[in-house]
């Protein structure tokens, strides 16, 4: 009969761990997206309303207009720096998040080459086990036809 894994529960739990860690990476990741695209939103109309402002410096306004479209502008700018700064907080983390996944999938993988080693090591003991018993029966089988040889007359 195969002996159990001694280290299942531990496999198990590496498992376990490893998936969780794929799932908060993927949230990771997902967040990530998130805020580049919003990051991407806020240059774009950055962009454009700094061509709104050139157009109508263009066509000539009056300078509480003119504060009026710097100091926009200037939020913007602000904006764009605190989503920029979360970012790259977002992209740390992602790191951080497959890095554990990594090491998770390390774990996961150092276990499951113990669990084939013991796989492998109850296979042979098994394998001996029934050649013994094939020898045996086979010894057996011998010693039989030839003691009913030997006691024929």
């Amino acid at each position: 009969m195969t002996e159990p894994f001694p280290l299942k529960p531990l496999l198990d739990l590496a498992n376990t761990r490893m998936d969780e860690a794929a799932r908060r990476l993927g949230e990771l990741i997902a967040s990530e997206h998130a805020v580049e695209e919003k990051l991407a939103l806020l240059k774009d109309y950055r962009d454009e309303y700094q061509a709104r402002f050139m157009e109508a410096a263009r066509n000539g306004i009056g300078p509480d207009a003119w504060r009026n479209y710097s100091a926009f502008i200037a939020r913007l700018d602000d904006a764009i720096a605190q989503q920029q700064k979360l970012a790259s907080d977002s992209r740390r983390r992602t790191e951080q998040g497959q890095q554990a996944w990594r090491d998770e999938r390390n774990k996961v993988k150092a276990f499951d080459t113990l669990s084939q080693r013991h796989h492998t090591a109850q296979l042979r003991k098994e394998l001996k086990q029934e050649q013994r018993l094939t020898d045996e029966h086979a010894a057996k089988h011998f010693r039989d036809r030839d003691a009913d040889d030997d006691g024929e007359p």
